[in-house]
């Protein structure tokens, strides 16, 4: 499982867990995506309506719903034309989830809860899920953290802007922290450059000095600052069916090739999450 998280906002860190999502969905990969978001961005860019009433993320964290009940199939994977059986599932948010970090103050192990729930769907294998990609608060605060505890690493997306590196100090600190005290194995998966403008010189300068500081770390692949992605959330889709060729569409699939390769080298040291393209 791999937290996205970046205590910074308008990063694109909803942005790249949906086409993430889509684009290993469109290799034949079975992906959930789990929204720890009370705006519920992700929910809406996969085609669901967080004010229908159903069973959320708030019923699996503060009540103990089993997460297979919760989980909703996602019209993107069929839209995607994903071979071999390639699905994609989303563990919608509502605005009920907005009280979840008041409501987890007093609750019991609360900081477990959604780590639990995902070995217990893990285990069951209904639905069988490759992998799972959580899209946590722009925030550090108990949502983010139940996130981290519950991934095996943690994909952060760096805007090739000014002030990047500053809050991703504080999400560095708040890893050593929940490193040390609740989930030893955490690291970072993968840093993702996003919004990159290839005209100007500061975004180059930031890819940089990135790159500088995670040297084994960065992907290669870099997401481009491009109206077709900032437009394609509007009409509940991702960018690779929204527009399929183009710059955007093209870099994420690119980087969800990066990133698996990654993670399925990993897979050997963990156990929850098997990123293996199906054959």
């Amino acid at each position: 499982m791999v937290a996205v998280a970046n205590q910074k906002g308008g990063v694109g860190k909803t942005t790249t867990t949906v086409n993430l999502a889509a684009a290993l969905v469109s290799h034949g990969w079975r992906v959930a995506v789990l929204d720890l978001d009370p705006q519920a961005n992700a929910t809406t860019a996969l085609g669901i309506d967080p004010r229908v009433p159903r069973a959320s993320t708030y019923d699996v964290v503060l009540d103990g719903t089993p997460l297979q009940d919760v989980l909703v199939p996602s019209v993107e994977g069929m839209a995607t034309g994903a071979p071999h059986g390639g699905q994609l599932w989303c563990l919608p948010a509502t605005l009920d989830l907005a009280g979840a970090e008041v409501e987890l103050v007093s609750a019991s192990a609360r900081e477990q809860r959604l780590a639990t729930a995902l070995r217990t769907v893990l285990a069951q294998g209904s639905p069988a899920l490759d992998v799972v990609l959580v899209d946590t608060p722009p925030s550090l605060g108990l949502l983010t953290l139940l996130g981290l505890v519950a991934a095996d690493g943690v994909l952060i997306p760096v805007q090739s802007e000014y002030y990047a590196l500053e809050g991703l100090s504080a999400l560095l600190h708040t890893l050593s922290l929940v490193r040390a005290s609740l989930n030893p194995p955490l690291d970072i998966a993968a840093v993702l450059l996003t919004m990159v403008d290839g005209r100007t010189r500061l975004s180059a300068d930031v890819a940089a000095e990135v790159r500088r500081h995670f040297p084994d770390t960065v992907l290669r692949t870099t997401i481009p600052r491009s109206v077709r992605v900032s437009e394609a959330p509007s009409h509940g889709r991702s960018v690779l069916t929204h527009d399929p060729t183009s710059a955007g569409a093209i870099a994420y699939h690119a980087a969800a090739e990066e990133l698996a390769t990654r993670l399925t080298q990993r897979q050997a040291s963990t156990r929850v999450t098997d990123l293996r393209r199906p054959a």
